[in-house]
């Protein structure tokens, strides 16, 4: 049976030839093959062969490669579901886990920004069988199943899920005010009536009483989830203040545990608001896709569900609606607004024949389009979609994150019972005094800030990112563009046009250069060779001459008659040796007259005119080296490559030279980005850290890239790094400030400084203020 595997995060060759060798001498092994470019493994073998087999011999060679079964993952099918009211990042995490646990079940991914839990499975799964899940972690979740055709069954259970949601809101905030009321109440007596209440008396059952309606009215919800958890042996937040709550009524701090309880309860419903906040800002994104479309039928406008629109349909789009589909104009002059697509702010004029997609805005004229793609291809729905599954590629932050939320909690519980216990064994003070300061680093342990930030920031970024048309693919390559420090380009198609122009023309002896393109064009005047057009629209002001006799080879160029003498026009095999030897170089086409060589044209791509600003601004953001990779001619490279101030350039390469000088670069650089538009720059895109795709035009640059240019511009180019670094160094400032602000208050709370609210700010203020500073990423653009 033949096996494939992707081997991801291998980006060595040598290891990756040691991998291969390895499996090549395994017994029952046969066959195998291991491509650099696209990851691919290949290999035959009659007994089974799993993922973990594959792992661990790449294990042995080299850390943190990631082995994909794509022979399991042809039987699988993807579901999408979206999970309303989950607020809760840690009940989030345990959802995720139970489900990435449960067989059958695979790639579980749910990504809290944007509610979208996604998976894939051989067998069939339903809402009912996701909302169980849910159910047995955390109450109230609406599980909302995105696999079928959305209905007005769906619709109205997410509007009766929001108004119940809004409903419950109402009332917890009435309960909180209600305890604020009575626990500021129980502190003022504390303060100024009963300062030494002791047990039994009057004041202490007046101070009990306030603050245990007062807790109970704030955290019941919260102290029902905590008995849940602790009947499943599991740790949280929740978990953690119960117990610090009910410890503090054990030691008579009344009043105290009162008002950690609603500090608490204030900071959730606010952290939910800016969750929330942040969750509305990036739905937007998706609204650049509508739903519906106006599809004209035997005359009428009939409005239809976009994705019921056949391919060749006829929409109609008002002024000022968004084109719902890919198409090209049949009828109709207007603008549109691009800027949802390409970042641009000034309208783009259109009529009959131009071809517009989905995501504009039409301007003031009513036009008719004929659709040329569906639904789900169209242009803002391939965005969409590029945007949503980039939160599965995580980043090595990410990553990291979730393995330290899962030491973290328990680290801190133990130093907590340290705490509580040894220091009164050795004599240092009270089992109670102990107790309290143990019950205060307890309160600080949950790891919240950051387990809701850190992927929050890179969501935002990839948020932003889209915004000016730049869709990464990840997290992952944040990281990779963030640090980039070398930026390889393709020619064609990426720093120039791909569209050819004569850029110069030598005329020898007594000859114009008017005369040598008017020859040129003569002879060219019935082909179609890009060079020929080229040639053909630099001379469209000129009188061409008439020829006679004339007559075309196949790579022996153009022979012709012009007043009676010889006209030849072609490449290098025109001339003879004696003629090579004073030919211009980065000439195409040479005219020879009667025997004698009278001028030569030099056509080539014409340079992006953002080119050079693109080069520069990149060397300004660090960059050390941007290199230029082309199959051009070396004196055509070379005019390039000083044009745009380029570090290196290697031309006249095959697609495979361009892997291995792509490969060398990495060796002695820290993290490189390849920038192409063609299918022969796949596998380079693959093997660099983060390739970019130019456009929408070649499909499999786009399923090899992880990055789109989707305007087909370049000067996106630096903003996408500035954004990339952006994101980082709020993860950075978001990490150490968390952490920071905590330890500090376990380190107050040993010394006996730090009281139990203090704590609960290190937490749910300290998650709020981390939340709003990663949602800020997502405004980046509009601020500049």
């Amino acid at each position: 049976m033949k096996y494939n595997f992707t081997l991801e995060n291998l980006n060595c060759a040598h290891c990756a030839g040691k991998i291969e060798k390895k499996l090549a001498e395994t017994d029952g092994y046969e066959n195998v093959n291991f491509n650099f470019a696209n990851k691919k493994l290949v290999l035959e073998c009659s007994d089974d062969v799993t993922a973990q087999d594959i792992q661990a011999v790449c294990d042995s060679i080299e850390d943190g490669v990631e082995v994909i079964d794509n022979t399991k993952r042809k039987n699988l099918k993807q579901y999408t579901f979206t999970l309303e009211n989950l607020n809760c990042a840690h009940c989030a995490g345990k959802i995720e886990k139970k489900l990435a646990e449960t067989d059958g079940y695979e790639n579980v991914n749910f990504n809290f920004a944007n509610k979208k839990l996604v998976f894939e499975s051989a067998e069939d799964v339903t809402a009912q069988d996701i909302q169980a899940v849910c159910d047995s972690i955390e109450d109230g979740v609406e599980v909302i199943d995105n696999n079928v055709k959305e209905n007005t069954v769906t619709a109205e259970k997410v509007n009766s899920a929001k108004k119940d949601k809004k409903v419950e809101i109402k009332n917890e905030l009435i309960s909180i005010i209600t305890a604020a009321v009575l626990g500021v109440a129980a502190f003022g007596l504390e303060l100024t009536v009963f300062p030494d209440a002791e047990f039994g008396t009057v004041g202490w059952f007046v101070l009990l009483g306030l603050s245990l309606v007062a807790t109970v009215l704030s955290g019941w919800r919260t102290f029902i989830k905590g008995v849940k958890s602790v009947f499943k042996l599991e740790i949280d937040e929740t978990t953690l203040l119960t117990i610090a709550v009910i410890a503090a009524f054990a030691l008579g701090e009344f009043v105290e545990a009162a008002m950690v309880t609603i500090l608490f309860a204030v900071g959730e419903i606010v952290e939910e608001k800016a969750v929330s906040a942040s969750r509305s800002d990036i739905a937007k994104l998706a609204q650049i896709r509508p739903d519906n479309a106006t599809v004209l039928i035997n005359g009428k406008e009939v409005v239809k569900a976009a994705e019921d629109v056949k391919i060749g349909s006829t929409i109609v789009v008002k002024p000022h609606e968004r084109v719902p589909l890919d198409g090209v104009i049949t009828k109709g002059n207007t603008t549109l607004d691009t800027s949802a697509l390409t970042g641009e702010s000034v309208p783009v004029d259109a009529e009959a024949g131009s071809e517009v997609m989905s995501g504009m805005i039409n301007g003031n004229s009513l036009i008719e389009i004929k659709t040329t793609k569906k639904f789900g291809d169209s242009t803002a729905a391939r965005i969409i979609k590029l945007v949503e599954d980039a939160a599965a590629t995580k980043g090595q932050s990410e990553k990291l994150i979730s393995r330290f939320a899962a030491v973290y909690t328990p680290i801190i519980i133990l130093i907590s019972i340290v705490v509580a216990i040894v220091p009164p064994l050795v004599g240092l003070g009270s089992f109670s005094t102990w107790i309290y300061r143990a019950l205060v680093c307890l309160v600080a342990s949950c790891p919240c800030a950051i387990v809701i930030s850190v992927p929050l920031s890179y969501y935002s970024g990839l948020g932003a990112s889209s915004k000016i048309s730049v869709l990464i693919k990840g997290g992952k390559y944040i990281e990779a563009l963030a640090k980039a420090d070398a930026f390889v380009f393709d020619k064609t198609g990426t720093l120039t046009t791909g569209e050819l122009s004569v850029n110069k023309v030598f005329a020898y002896g007594n000859h114009t250069s008017s005369e040598i393109i008017a020859l040129a064009a003569a002879c060219e005047r019935y082909s179609s060779h890009p060079i020929a057009m080229a040639i053909k629209n630099k001379a469209e002001k000129e009188n061409l001459p008439e020829l006679s006799d004339y007559s075309e080879k196949a790579g022996q160029g153009v022979t012709a008659v012009y007043n009676g003498k010889a006209l030849v026009c072609g490449g290098t095999k025109v001339l003879s040796d004696k003629q090579k030897v004073n030919a211009e170089k980065t000439a195409s086409v040479y005219v020879i007259y009667d025997g004698e060589l009278i001028g030569a044209i030099s056509v080539s791509d014409t340079l992006r005119p953002e080119a050079k600003s693109v080069i520069a601004e990149l060397r300004k953001l660090g960059v050390k080296d941007s290199v230029m990779l082309t199959g051009d001619k070396k004196e055509n490279a070379m005019d390039i490559a000083n044009e745009l101030k380029l570090d290196s350039y290697s031309a006249e390469l095959m697609p495979s030279d361009k892997l291995e000088k792509l490969i060398d670069i990495k060796k002695t650089h820290k993290s490189v980005c390849f920038i192409g538009d063609g299918i022969n720059d796949a596998p380079v895109l693959t093997a660099s850290d983060c390739g970019f795709a130019m456009g929408f035009g070649s499909e499999a640059a786009i399923e090899a890239a992880d990055a789109v240019l989707a305007a087909g511009n370049l000067k996106q180019l630096p903003l996408s790094v500035r954004i990339a670094k952006k994101v980082v160094a709020t993860v950075k400032t978001n990490i150490t400030f968390a952490l920071g602000v905590k330890t500090i208050v376990i380190i107050l709370a040993i010394l006996g400084i730090a009281p139990m609210w203090l704590s609960v700010i290190a937490d749910t203020g300290v998650s709020v203020l981390c939340v709003l500073y990663a949602a800020r990423l997502l405004h980046t653009v509009d601020k500049k």
